[in-house]
């Protein structure tokens, strides 16, 4: 039989006792709106902004910096990493009548920027460069301070290495405030990683954060249920659940990381794992109970389609055929889940050699009913993919073990691009493609018609954000930029 710790009976308690209200608890924070909370929008990794741009037009640009951090190919070597890149998409929230971005940064830094002018409202310091894309919580409980919470994850720390006993690569910050909230001591273990790039989620009054150690940490986020660990207030852990087996580790050489970030859907957790596995974690009994395997590593987020399935990128490392995409139905079995596969061309770019590395975005969130169901991709040879994915063309194409043939969605438009690890994003008629060739901006009608409207020159990997007409995304120049139309700002 499992024990709670004492600590988790009491923090328990406080759930039950604070902040109830007639309706069962406090009400929401007056006149604060949280448009894009978590990376990729929401929990169900579909949602992208509210409007995007015509244009590329330069708004605004804000020095983001540059920071040291660890050269994992070269140990005790040191890299100098400058603005922003994979995948630090920034959040946005209003509060009163402004809107804020949340970024993380390249630079060592959490920023909260003014979003229609570009000023820093405060700056937090990290231990290292961020990669993980912000998730705000809003604490509903009646605490009186750290009602709403940035949840960001970092590097290990450049004064840290593999067998530290402490690194506090994930970590709570007070959104009005800048202030540090609390901390988490991500454990060493198999894997070759203590870092954090995954954004976490809190469903309901529990978090779940996936980790580079190859574990998934469940646990209080309450500021309240701390407690002190060398002078700082650590998270209230419930569980660390491993999610690899030593056969796993030996295979990908301790390649066991959980980098892309969960989506919840039907009482579930997705995540992907450098195993080549998807995961399905049970909210209901605390456990893996769906597995699906790839054989590559996957680094991307599913999201998840009108339809109840979800879209899960493959790389090309480990694996004897082509890196790409999957249509999963995770209410199967795992042996019948596949919906479709989509194959990419194999290519070289730095140490890669081919697949999708960022993530499959969707226009289900904003589509009618009557229109077409896209998914939108990057891939390493170059190209933006756009497929339909509710129809299958009646070929057969061989998955990236090379053991199976699975069918194959219909190909909507393909455009190249430049190579890019990054995440593309779009609406019901835009779709935002950064690449290390530039940022391009494309528009589509309702006959699957694409057209290119603009494209701004430079280095971009992070995923964009649309908000209010506008376009939000970090340069690894060292700049965050805003995008739009300048005749709207005269």
């Amino acid at each position: 039989m499992k024990f709670l710790p004492l600590t988790v009976i009491l923090c328990t308690f406080v759930h039950l006792s604070y902040g109830q209200t007639d309706s069962g608890f406090s009400e929401s924070i007056p006149d604060t709106e949280i448009l894009s909370g978590t990376y990729l929008g929401n929990s169900d990794r579909n949602f992208y902004g509210d409007k995007a741009p015509d244009k590329l037009d330069m708004l605004w640009r804000t020095h983001l910096g540059k920071g040291k951090t660890a050269d994992p190919r070269n140990a005790g070597s040191f890299l100098t990493w400058y603005g922003a890149g994979w995948t630090c998409q920034p959040a946005t929230v209003r509060h009163d009548s402004t809107w804020y971005l949340v970024q993380p940064s390249f630079g060592q830094k959490l920023y909260k920027i003014n979003a229609e002018t570009g000023a820093v409202i405060w700056e937090r310091a990290f231990d290292d460069v961020l990669k993980a894309s912000p998730t705000i919580w809003e604490n509903v409980y009646n605490w009186n301070q750290h009602r709403l919470l940035i949840i960001q994850g970092s590097r290990r720390g450049n004064q840290k290495h593999r067998a530290s006993k402490t690194v506090h690569s994930l970590r709570a910050v007070d959104f009005f405030t800048g202030e540090d909230v609390w901390y988490y001591n991500v454990r060493q273990s198999r894997s070759y990683s203590r870092d954090v790039d995954a954004s976490p989620l809190v469903i309901n009054d529990t978090l779940y954060a996936p980790l580079e150690n190859g574990h998934l940490l469940v646990a209080d986020p309450l500021p309240g249920c701390t407690k002190p660990v060398n002078g700082k207030p650590e998270i209230n852990e419930i569980d660390h659940i491993r999610t690899y087996s030593d056969e796993d580790a030996i295979k990908h050489r301790n390649n066991v990381i959980l980098e892309g970030s969960p989506t919840h859907f039907n009482d579930h957790l997705y995540m992907c794992s450098g195993t080549g596995w998807l995961y399905g974690y049970s909210l209901i009994t605390d456990s893996i109970d769906w597995a699906f395997y790839t054989g590559g590593d996957m680094d991307g987020t599913p999201p998840v389609t009108s339809d109840s399935c979800i879209l899960v990128t493959v790389e090309k490392q480990y694996i004897p055929g082509q890196g790409g995409v999957f249509k999963l139905d995770p209410r199967q079995h795992p042996d019948s889940a596949v919906v479709w596969y989509f194959p990419v061309q194999d290519t070289t770019v730095g140490h890669w050699k081919g697949g999708v590395l960022g993530s499959a975005v969707i226009n289900d969130y904003y589509a009618n009913d009557t229109a077409q169901k896209l998914a939108a991709f990057n891939a390493l040879d170059g190209h933006l993919y756009l497929v339909n994915h509710e129809f299958t063309t009646g070929d057969s194409v061989a998955g990236p073990m090379k053991q199976n043939y699975y069918p194959t969605p219909q190909l909507v438009s393909k455009h190249k691009t430049g190579p890019t690890i990054a995440t593309p994003i779009m609406t019901e008629n835009r779709i935002l493609v950064p690449t290390y060739h530039g940022l391009h901006l494309f528009a589509y009608d309702d006959r699957c018609l694409v057209k290119k409207l603009d494209k701004h020159d430079g280095i971009f990997e992070s995923t964009p954000v649309f908000l209010k007409g506008k376009a939000y995304i970090g340069s690894k120049d060292g700049y965050l930029y805003c995008f739009g139309k300048k005749d709207a700002e005269e």
